[in-house]
């Protein structure tokens, strides 16, 4: 009888893998991105870019140092300037995008190093790891043959590595005696307070934008200013600073002094100031452009100076105003020429009667053609070039504008007349029409002084210092294994003594290696002859070393 098998059953197809939650994925995907990140590869890729960031801050004129030269940018080229504003191109060092750099950078340093000292610091408690199966597959290995026995082999060996500083560990392996040492960690650790170092130096900065501030007036000769930000002629703080958070100091003029080579270049820039608390007197110190003056975390810095020509505005009645005065600022360094603004509101009864006197400065002046030039920084034949305006200079109209110059809105609208142009020496005088006299008496010389606190120069200096310390540690020192493992050949009273390194780090390790296999020979050999025959005829035994009396 036939017997007709049921057919199969096609076996059914495996179920398809679940897919992963929403949650799930985004919690994979942020992973993902952090472990980017995190990586070094990332950190200097951003170090880099925060490097290329900080180029246009050096190249272009910025706000937070010089309004005055932003301003004078954007009067040279028109059309570029605000293209470059809208990128924060005058604001490169408080822009969002150098800010994002920055703290992009310093999360990917913390997400990278941390983990790492984590991991160093387990293993400075992990002994060195077994010796490998084969020591002639490491880079450098030799096998040093001896008639001691596997153990005294291996306490010569020991021995001549602890001297060496290495960390030695002894093992026993399917009966056969090895050895590990290792040293060098300070090579990670280098590495390790180089990053962290790096973190502290960006933590440093960042603390001191936040906290800091600074200030620069142009001080004359005899003037005083106190740290309040309403005197300075520019002023930028952090956001976490306050204006009751600045130190009471005053700083008074004295004296200044600028001395010049023989091709008229600037050599040196002195003042002699007087600085205390408010109502106290100065106690006297002198200052330079390299020498700053430092008091209770402050600095006062000399960046710059010029001249301050003094008048003497006599009006028609006989009132007198004697030395007025006002900086004029540098517009050629070479010759100090000078141009600026001396504003007299407060000569007559109504708003219409104010004055001011628009010049240029010359420290040694000639003129040519009437045109006055400077031919000499120093002052050698002090000169001036005056124009005289009468009228309304809107001081009160509530609209901001420099002291140093005049508001030139108020010359279109006529509310400004000129009364009078002359060129003048010192003694000499101008006559206004209705009758006021302007005498041209001297100058006196102006330091431009900046003012600066930063609470973290200190952390920054320490940081920069661990830095270095940490990159030499990084690139002088060397990572190093060792391995030794002792056998008896069979039929041979002696032990062969396998030797193998492993080297991570700068320099050749060859010549390193064969000193270490010298030395071992020598101490093989030397342990080898001091050995004598045991009193019972038996093995011999080592001969012990003299002791210390």
């Amino acid at each position: 009888m036939t017997v007709t098998a049921p057919p199969r059953q096609a076996a059914a197809p495996p179920p398809p893998p679940a897919r992963p939650s929403a949650g799930r994925r985004a919690a994979g995907f942020l992973l993902r991105q952090w472990r980017r990140l995190t990586a070094m590869r990332t950190a200097i890729v951003l170090l880099f870019l925060l490097a290329l960031a900080a180029i246009p801050g050096s190249l272009l004129p910025q706000r937070s140092l010089s309004q005055t030269n932003v301003s004078q940018y954007f009067a040279d080229h028109p059309t570029l300037a605000p293209l470059l504003d809208r990128l924060y191109l005058f604001d490169v060092f408080s822009s969002p995008w150098f800010a994002a750099v920055y703290l992009l950078l310093f999360v990917s340093l913390i997400g990278c190093v941390l983990p790492r000292a984590l991991e160093h610091a387990r293993a400075l408690r992990t002994p060195p790891p077994p010796a490998p199966r084969r020591l002639s597959r490491l880079p450098d290995s030799a096998e040093l043959a001896t008639p001691l026995p596997a153990a005294a082999a291996l306490d010569v060996v020991e021995e001549e590595l602890r001297v060496r500083r290495y960390r030695v560990v002894r093992r026993q392996r399917d009966g056969t005696d090895e050895l590990s040492a290792e040293k060098g960690l300070l090579k990670e650790a280098g590495n390790l307070v180089f990053h962290l170092a790096l973190v502290a130096l960006l933590l440093a900065l960042a603390g001191g934008k936040l906290w800091g501030y600074e200030g620069s007036i142009l001080v004359t000769e005899g003037q005083r200013f106190c740290n309040s930000f309403q005197q300075y002629d520019t002023y930028s703080a952090g956001p976490l600073v306050e204006g009751s958070d600045l130190s009471p100091v005053c700083v008074g003029l004295e004296d200044f002094r600028a001395e010049y080579e023989e091709d008229l270049t600037a050599s040196s820039f002195t003042a002699d100031i007087a600085f205390g608390g408010p109502g106290e007197e100065g106690r006297p110190t002198t200052i330079g452009v390299n020498d700053p003056l430092r008091v209770d975390g402050d600095r006062v810095y000399v960046t710059g100076h010029g001249f301050s020509p003094t008048f003497t505005v006599t009006l028609p009645d006989g009132t007198t105003f004697d030395d007025v005065s006002t900086p004029f600022l540098p517009t050629e360094q070479s010759t100090m020429a000078s141009e600026g603004a001396l504003k007299l509101p407060d000569l007559g009864a109504g708003a219409e009667d104010q004055l001011a006197l628009q010049g240029f400065f010359a420290p040694t002046g000639l003129v040519q053609g009437g045109i006055l030039t400077s031919i000499d920084p120093r002052p050698l034949a002090p000169q001036v070039a005056v124009v005289a305006y009468q009228g309304y200079l809107g001081l009160d109209s509530g609209l901001p504008q420099s002291v140093y110059s005049l508001d030139a809105s108020q010359i279109e609208r006529g509310r400004l007349a000129e009364v009078g142009r002359a060129n003048l020496s010192v003694g000499e005088s101008m006559t206004l029409p209705d009758g006021t006299a302007v005498t041209f008496t001297g100058h006196a010389e102006f330091a431009a002084l900046q003012f600066s606190h930063d609470p973290g120069q200190v952390w920054v200096l320490a940081a920069a210092i661990a830095v270095l310390a940490g990159l030499l540690g990084m690139l002088l020192l060397r990572r190093e294994r060792v391995f030794a493992r002792a056998t008896a050949p069979s039929g041979d009273g002696g032990t062969v003594l396998g030797v193998g390194v492993l080297t991570r780090g700068s320099g050749d390790g060859a010549p390193r290696f064969a000193a270490l296999t010298d030395d071992l020979r020598a101490a093989l050999a030397a342990r080898a002859t001091t050995r004598v025959p045991s009193p019972g005829g038996g093995a011999p035994e080592p001969e012990a070393p003299p002791r210390d009396r």
